[in-house]
């Protein structure tokens, strides 16, 4: 079985910043994209960003220079660094990972979600 654990969510001021983190764990045989969506309240959950196993990244446009994905591929960790919150940034950001496992099942799963809030 295969589960993401998000952390590193919380409430922060108008130009703070946040670093979110995601570990998956279980029978894990390989990675290959992993990202982090968000969904404010009453709309869809788009994709903030997104990296490969192999490094290349994709980042929506609002969030561009702004945020920052990486990866430490030995600890299966994505990470999200934040900086220049703004309000519209917040919501619920999940974790998303392509997941192939020992049994070579491969699937798409989702972190259970973490609150990012930008107030003054």
């Amino acid at each position: 079985q295969v589960q993401l654990v998000e952390s590193g969510g919380g409430l922060v001021q108008p130009g703070g910043s946040l670093r979110l983190s995601c570990a998956a764990s279980g029978s894990i045989f390989s990675i290959r994209d992993m990202g982090w969506y968000r969904q404010a309240p009453g709309k869809p959950r788009d994709l903030v960003a997104a990296i490969a196993s192999g490094g290349s990244t994709n980042y929506a446009d609002s969030v561009k220079g702004r945020f920052t994905i990486s990866r430490d591929n030995a600890k299966n960790t994505v990470y999200l660094q934040m900086n220049s919150l703004k309000p519209e940034d917040t919501g619920v950001y999940y974790c998303n990972a392509d997941i192939r496992s020992w049994s070579g099942y491969r699937a798409d799963y989702w972190g259970q979600g973490t609150q990012v809030t930008v107030s003054s």
